[in-house]
């Protein structure tokens, strides 16, 4: 991480890139280093728990479980809408428990599903309480509200 000095050139430089006040462009780059703080952690949790595509086992860790399911949801496409056996057949190729991995996306809010078809979540989900909000990775709050929005421009 950058020295305090350090950022604040950083925050003035991107102001006279963009235009932006202080506190705007402050937000911003503490917004792109949380984001890829976050991203790193991602990276190295799908190295761990994935080869090939194909999940190795399924973490118990709820904080990891739920990166891993991330990673998993990544593979649908916003917006769309998806027949059971369509998510069956793409589950199918991360984990052999297919049917488990499907639920676990739906009870995380990450899938939602009505009258046997299945469509990533429009609105990230809301964590209250301290416990569910420590097992947020912070991939879920810096990746899936972009992603979600993939599906809807």
């Amino acid at each position: 991480m950058t020295t305090d000095h350090d950022f604040k050139q950083l925050v003035r430089a991107r102001m006279r890139e963009t235009g932006e006040n202080y506190t705007t462009a402050l937000m911003a780059l503490r917004d792109d280093v949380a984001y890829r703080e976050a991203e790193r952690e991602q990276h190295r949790i799908v190295a761990r728990w994935f080869d090939d595509g194909r999940l190795r086992d399924m973490p118990a860790r709820r904080a990891v479980r739920a990166a891993v399911l991330l990673e998993v949801l990544s593979r649908f496409e916003p917006g769309r809408r998806y027949r059971e056996r369509e998510v069956t057949a793409l589950l199918s190729t991360v984990y052999a428990d297919h049917a488990w991995l499907r639920r676990l996306l739906v009870e995380h809010d990450y899938l939602e599903r009505a009258d046997g078809e299945y469509w990533v979540v429009t609105t990230p989900p809301v964590r209250e309480g301290q416990r569910l909000t420590q097992e947020t990775p912070a991939w879920e709050l810096a990746w899936l509200p972009r992603f979600i929005t993939r599906g809807t421009r």
